[in-house]
């Protein structure tokens, strides 16, 4: 029978004094991006099913796609997290809203466009540790964020913003 993972921080090591990368930061961070999965998995919900006008049909049914796609990636984050030994978080980050489809749309472009950056920065941090897997998943995770970021620039005929 295998024994359970230790929920309990280690101490903080003489890497994580001098700046570097340990597990316990790398949960933090991943935390944050879970509660940012959470946030976007409510906004494209929300938004896909109040978004009004003509013009946003076809990006409101694409919103619905990005929800699952984002409940897809809080699944890995979550798994991710315990397999280093933390508690995945289970609060979001706060959800904008507005009565204007086009400010929706670019608080889902904002909110992508933070989540590429924090994503490349978790790769690097993944290989740090050499936790090569994990920094593949989250690869797998950018991927399909950036296609949001060019969906969401493009319904609202913007060039994909620079991360």
């Amino acid at each position: 029978m295998a024994k359970k993972k230790s929920r309990e921080p280690s101490p903080p090591s003489a890497a994580a004094k001098d700046g570097a990368m340990t597990r316990d930061r790398l949960i933090e961070l991943l935390n944050e991006d879970l509660a940012r999965e959470f946030q976007a998995i409510i906004a494209y919900v929300v938004y896909s099913q109040v978004i009004k006008g003509a013009a946003y049909m076809a990006i409101a049914k694409e919103l619905e796609v990005h929800a699952g796609e984002e409940l897809s990636h809080a699944l890995v984050i979550a798994k991710q997290i315990d397999y280093l030994g933390g508690q995945p978080t289970v609060q979001p980050k706060p959800v904008k809203t507005s009565d204007k489809a086009e400010a929706m749309l670019r608080f889902d472009l904002q909110n992508e466009t933070d989540t590429i950056r924090a994503y490349r920065d978790r790769v690097r941090q993944c290989e740090e540790l050499g936790e090569f897997a994990m920094a593949e998943h989250i690869r797998e995770i950018l991927m399909d964020e950036q296609e949001h970021q060019i969906d969401l620039a493009t319904a609202l005929s913007e060039d994909v913003p620079r991360t």
